[in-house]
């Protein structure tokens, strides 16, 4: 058994989001120095691992994993689909998180799902804060 989620990303971040956040963005989707074993933007070093830079065919949960990043008229737009393992969603979490703070896109940016689950959980912003909303089945009831 593996311990994989699969991770969508689709929002836009505003104008103002600072130099930081774009540099540790860029190194996360793989764009920037991000070799193996190279320093996070945050100065961190050890197990950091870029969550976004994954290209090809998925592993586990079927498709394509991709990351695309651009500028466009009113700041910057950011697709992405990966697996990321378990003990990297606290890293995960922390990404969203910052994805929320300086997203001008309001309501759902992603979702996250188990992969041997069929309903994920969605990743909402909420006026810069990051929400997570767990779904259920179609036909079940919830207290």
């Amino acid at each position: 058994m593996s311990d994989v989620y699969a991770v969508d990303f689709a929002l836009d971040l505003k104008a103002s989001v600072p130099s930081s956040v774009l540099a540790d963005l860029r190194w996360h989707l793989g764009i920037a120095a991000g070799e193996s074993g190279a320093q996070a933007p945050d100065g961190e070093t050890g197990d950091v691992v870029p969550l976004l830079a994954a290209r090809g065919p998925a592993a586990r949960i079927g498709g394509v994993l991709v990351g695309e990043f651009a500028r466009t008229a009113g700041g910057w737009s950011l697709t992405a689909r990966q697996e990321v393992h378990a003990e990297l969603l606290p890293e995960l979490d922390s990404l969203a998180e910052r994805l929320a703070w300086n997203s001008s896109t309001e309501g759902v940016i992603g979702h996250i799902r188990f992969y041997e689950e069929d309903v994920p959980d969605l990743l909402i912003n909420r006026s810069g804060r990051l929400v997570k909303t767990a779904l259920a089945p179609a036909g079940t009831t919830t207290a």
